[in-house]
């Protein structure tokens, strides 16, 4: 039996359990907990914003050590440090055969399959494929990387989602040149990394959004040069702050309608507004016809950072041992196990930056 935080249903809170995960099989890795991010995604699988089989063990952002593997397994060993990646690429289908490995079409498959089971006998599914909220997990041996040289193994949880995504948003969806200006909105994990990769682009100004002013500190320690308390006149205020033009590139990090609304009036005529944020069906977002050929901006939703794990995480570990990338100021809150569903009440009240389970 190990401890796990379990979604019994959608709409539930979440319960802090036991759990009897099996060894490895064919093809898997079992991997001992040494931190898990709690992210805004976990949050959006309770309330039913993103749907996946339930009951299961939640928690996709995590790092940790291989404790044993299955038959077939040779690109990690017992006593591997590794990194979870929660949307491993099959190779086969046809996004992957364009390279686009951030949208394989069965990176998700592994949430269908029986992962461990409760106390009472019934199955418990991975929530997305890895099941970081637990002391231990068994996952798809493609859902393991090692831990790159000269990264703690505890910060390099935040590796699994966060980073990746707030570095891929910058440089890949975006593509933030040296000299251009920034607008990022939401401070959160994600958008902590997002001002840290657009301060290592080499934007100029980078202005920071969010509706608490309680993490401007935490924005300017991340890169920002600017910071606004969200409100009816945001796109307003970028504007002056970039004289009357827009940012060359809003980074929306919420996942809510008026905020995608606001990131995309914030934008200069001709420039690119990258939305990572997950929202719900009910977030409509609405343009006219003329102000879409007038404007001449690029609007793109960006999934997990646009990212190849296996390629990005090598050149985010050089960014880390140089001192330009610091993971830890991402982090405002240690925690264990049983303090998820406090941080999950901290997401909500749009309270800190990422908190992080820190296991024994």
């Amino acid at each position: 039996m190990i401890r796990a935080a379990v979604l019994p249903a959608v709409g539930s809170p979440l319960e802090i359990t036991g759990i009897e995960l099996p060894e490895p099989g064919p093809g898997q890795v079992r991997v001992r907990l040494a931190a898990a991010g709690v992210c805004h995604s976990d949050l959006s699988l309770t309330n039913g914003t993103m749907r996946v089989p339930v009951p299961a063990v939640l928690g996709h952002e995590g790092a940790g050590t291989v404790v044993s593997v299955g038959e077939g397994v040779t690109h990690v060993a017992p006593g591997d440090g590794v990194v979870l990646n929660w949307a491993p690429s099959c190779g086969t289908c046809h996004p992957c055969s364009l390279g686009e490995v951030w949208l394989c079409a069965h990176a998700l498959a592994g949430t269908a399959n029986i992962h461990a089971r409760a106390q009472d006998g019934t199955d418990l599914h991975p929530g997305l494929n890895v099941a970081a909220f637990a002391e231990e997990t068994v996952v798809a041996a493609n859902c393991v990387l090692p831990v790159p040289d000269g990264v703690p193994l505890t910060d390099a949880a935040l590796l699994g989602c966060a980073v990746l995504t707030g570095w891929g948003a910058v440089h890949h969806s975006a593509r933030v040149r040296e000299g251009e200006t920034v607008a990022v909105f939401g401070v959160g994990g994600v958008g902590l990394a997002t001002l840290q990769a657009a301060r290592i682009a080499g934007a100029s100004t980078i202005v920071a959004v969010d509706v608490s002013p309680e993490k401007e500190a935490l924005a300017r320690a991340a890169g920002a040069t600017e910071y606004l308390v969200a409100s009816g006149t945001t796109a307003k205020e970028i504007r002056k702050l970039t004289g009357g033009q827009g940012v060359d590139v809003a980074v929306e990090c919420v996942g809510r309608a008026v905020t995608i609304r606001t990131a995309w009036d914030s934008t200069r005529r001709g420039g690119r507004t990258t939305v990572v944020g997950i929202g719900g069906k009910d977030q409509e977002v609405t343009f006219n016809a003329l102000e879409i050929f007038h404007w001449g901006r690029t609007l793109a939703g960006c999934v997990y950072g646009n990212s190849n794990p296996a390629v990005d995480l090598p050149v985010l570990a050089g960014h880390i041992r140089a001192g330009r990338l610091d993971l830890s100021t991402l982090v405002t809150e240690r925690i264990t196990l049983d303090g998820i569903p406090g941080a999950f009440e901290n997401m909500i009240a749009g309270k800190g930056g990422r908190a992080l389970v820190v296991f024994p």
